[in-house]
């Protein structure tokens, strides 16, 4: 009988507590600092060249998020990205609003370049525009990808030696040979800004306590959206909505998420 590594996973996290560095966006930075503690994980933003790199080499995970992209932030990115290739520890790509601007998408491809990335999390028009296909980006929001996103992100994931982690309705995660589907979540989770940037913080958390990003990814975004299913409950709206994610998540234990996690193999 197969045991269930999720729940595992995610005690692990709650109890060694990993330092989560951002280098983020500042539209939802709080957001994904206060989600981080929720999972159980020690976030930290910081973003000065002068420290990224120094910061880096004490934590147990690396965010990368370009949703308020500029040129010396993308230069931090670059150092704290080689520091955590160094070090061995997992590197997070989340190309908020790829293909929305030639510098969004240039900027991207530069880090898929210059740095090892473990896991490039986006949604569905995002990883599109990296692959390549028919993708529609207005702003930061997916409007539609041409093809089936199961089969796009495991040609990625082969392309580019990562996972590959596409939010939706139901979340697909790949590495190319082992894919993963993700089924938890609420759409009110959509209703709100900046639940993809805090599924990749969570992501960051999980994948500093495992050797297996697939595994961790499904178990992050499974968590977060069942935290999402809980708060959608008692919620009245958005901002209740927010609240109750929070809460639903700090909340949260390793036997909720054994019984309610709907992740299954593709």
């Amino acid at each position: 009988m197969k045991t269930n590594p999720y729940p595992d996973l995610f005690a692990r996290v709650r109890e060694k507590r990993p330092l989560v560095h951002h280098i983020t966006n500042y539209v939802t930075v709080n957001d994904c600092a206060n989600i981080t503690l929720c999972a159980g994980g020690a976030p930290v933003m910081a973003d000065a060249p002068e420290e990224v790199a120094e910061m880096t080499a004490i934590a147990g995970a690396l965010i990368l998020n370009i949703g308020t992209l500029n040129a010396a932030q993308v230069q931090s990115m670059i150092l704290a990205g080689r520091k955590a290739n160094e070090r061995g520890i997992p590197v997070i790509l989340d190309p908020v609003g790829a293909g929305a601007t030639r510098f969004r998408t240039e900027t991207t491809k530069r880090l898929l370049d210059k740095l090892e990335i473990t896991v490039l999390k986006g949604n569905a028009a995002e990883i599109g525009v990296v692959a390549g296909v028919e993708a529609v980006v207005r702003g930061v929001d997916s409007c539609g990808l041409a093809g089936d996103p199961l089969m796009i992100g495991s040609g990625l994931a082969k392309k580019l030696g990562c996972t590959i982690a596409i939010s939706g309705a139901t979340d697909v995660v790949t590495d190319g040979k082992h894919s993963l589907l993700v089924d938890n979540g609420h759409p009110l989770m959509g209703s709100i800004s900046g639940t993809g940037c805090m599924a990749a913080s969570v992501t960051g958390a999980f994948c500093a306590e495992s050797k297996d990003p697939v595994t961790a990814s499904a178990a992050a975004l499974a968590a977060l959206g069942l935290a999402g299913e809980k708060a959608a409950a008692e919620a009245h709206g958005p901002l209740s909505f927010k609240v109750a994610l929070f809460d639903s998540l700090a909340n949260l234990t390793p036997q909720d998420l054994a019984g309610g996690a709907r992740i299954r193999t593709a």
